[in-house]
């Protein structure tokens, strides 16, 4: 542009310096023919102007054009950009419409699962009320026929009360499989509301953000409060009646994993999680899988229990003790590591009462995975409220409550629950963690303590 100026400048100095010239001669000197070219020097004047100006017009074209390649460059990353999101948008909104559609469609089978139930409780009842008008006619039909046998000792039994007999078995027979099939519906209802709610939890986690984990202090924090493992309370259960374990309860015909409830010998009666795992009964005494339930709790709520038997939880030190006293059992450990890796160990072990701060022996039986805890030694169980003798820096550096030895190990099943991100050694090894005698530590994503009789017999 300063070139362009400067040209527009020149010329016309150039040509009104030519005019005067011209006048100048016409005046002093007499005419002399013009001359039809323009001078030399005003050529290369102009030669030059124009020569400027088509580099500055050229530079000028050059950065234009690359303004421009930027700009579009640009825009296709926006519009690429935009591109994706749709996509994702687009994925999201199917994924949302398949859950409402799942959603509805199971609404619908609970609701006529609900319905087949009060027809079946309706035909029950009416059998129920059949059954009594037939043990009353029964009854009485005894009663003629014990006065006609003794009587009549010689006379044959009328056709028609073998008849009645064998009807009433038929009912009973009938009435017996309309209770088991209660039962089923009963079971497969409370499946398909557990189905319900874990749907309508992945709906609401779609709106809702995760919340930033707090981080662990040094110092042991007073725990939140959480209350003692409590189910709805058992009525109208006669006790004699009630399982001693979960292998009561499978040796009984409950092959199903859920919740039941025992009676332990000398105890009182709660409820326990029964897995079978393998065609077998275990006792769960512990389950970690997402870090909803706090671990680092008192020693009162370690000795009672704490959290859902259908979540996360910790059974109770003394409902454990009340089990495993009635016979030798098996302590089964099985862990998931954050690449779905599963891994499981089996001990015999003793456990000791509250005397003793439930002192833990283990000897190690089988498993697939390197032993962390150690063998043949006190396994003193402490909390940050409660430190054993000889092992009192345990639960402050390590969190939860646990089983320890003159030294801590990085095997603390109990400790604080961290996600993958969890980068740094003390923060892991403060946490959910099971570190081998060779070294090597696992940072676990779920963890399962079970329990099982030696010997499958029942306790009845």
């Amino acid at each position: 542009m300063f070139t362009i100026k400067l040209l527009l400048f020149i010329v016309p100095l150039v040509i009104s310096s030519r005019i005067d010239q011209d006048n100048s001669s016409f005046d002093s000197v007499s005419p002399e023919p013009k001359s039809r070219f323009a001078m030399l020097d005003d050529v290369k004047i102009l030669a030059n102007g124009l020569l400027q100006l088509g580099h500055g017009l050229k530079d000028f074209v050059h950065k234009t054009k690359g303004q421009i390649n930027d700009i579009f460059q640009k825009l296709n990353i926006f519009d690429q950009s935009f591109y994706d999101l749709s996509l994702q948008t687009s994925e999201i909104k199917e994924e949302e419409k398949e859950l409402r559609r799942t959603t509805y469609k199971l609404q619908v089978k609970n609701e006529e699962v609900k319905n087949m139930s009060l027809e079946l409780n309706s035909k029950l009842e009416s059998l129920l009320e059949e059954k009594i008008l037939l043990q009353q006619k029964v009854k009485y039909l005894e009663e003629q026929l014990t006065n006609l046998i003794q009587n009549q000792p010689a006379t044959p039994e009328h056709p028609e009360v073998t008849s009645l007999k064998s009807f009433v078995e038929k009912q009973d027979n009938s009435i017996k499989d309309l209770l088991q099939t209660v039962e089923e519906q009963y079971k497969q209802l409370n499946q398909q509301h557990s189905q319900i709610k874990e749907i309508e939890n992945q709906l609401r986690m779609t709106n809702i953000q995760e919340p930033t984990e707090i981080s662990l202090s040094s110092k042991p924090r007073a725990p939140r409060t959480t209350p003692f493992l409590q189910l709805n309370e058992i009525r109208n259960v006669k006790h004699d009646g009630i399982p001693a374990d979960c292998t009561t309860i499978y040796n009984r015909g409950e092959h199903i994993s859920g919740t039941y409830a025992i009676r332990p010998s000398n105890s009182q009666v709660f409820h326990v999680y029964c897995d079978v795992v393998s065609g077998s009964p275990w006792t769960l005494i512990q389950h970690r899988i997402d870090g909803s339930q706090n671990f680092n709790e008192t020693w009162e709520n370690y000795k009672y229990g704490f959290g859902r038997l259908d979540g996360e939880f910790w059974l109770g030190l003394e409902k454990i003790y009340s089990i495993v006293k009635q016979s030798n059992y098996v302590l089964r450990i099985e862990l998931e590591d954050w690449k779905d890796n599963k891994h499981y160990i089996e001990y015999s072990f003793y456990l000791g009462n509250h005397e003793t701060n439930y002192t833990l022996h283990v000897v190690k039986i089988t498993g697939n995975v390197p032993n962390a805890i150690p063998e043949n030694k006190d396994l003193v169980f402490s909390t940050w409220d409660h430190k054993a003798k000889g092992h009192f820096s345990c639960p402050e550096s390590y969190s939860g409550g646990w089983w320890w030895h003159d030294e801590c190990g990085e095997n603390n099943l109990n400790g604080k629950y961290n996600k993958p991100r969890t980068k740094s050694k003390p923060e892991r090894r403060r946490g959910l963690s099971w570190k081998s005698q060779n070294g090597r530590l696992y940072s676990i994503k779920s963890t399962k303590m079970l329990i099982h009789p030696t010997d499958s017999e029942s306790f009845e």
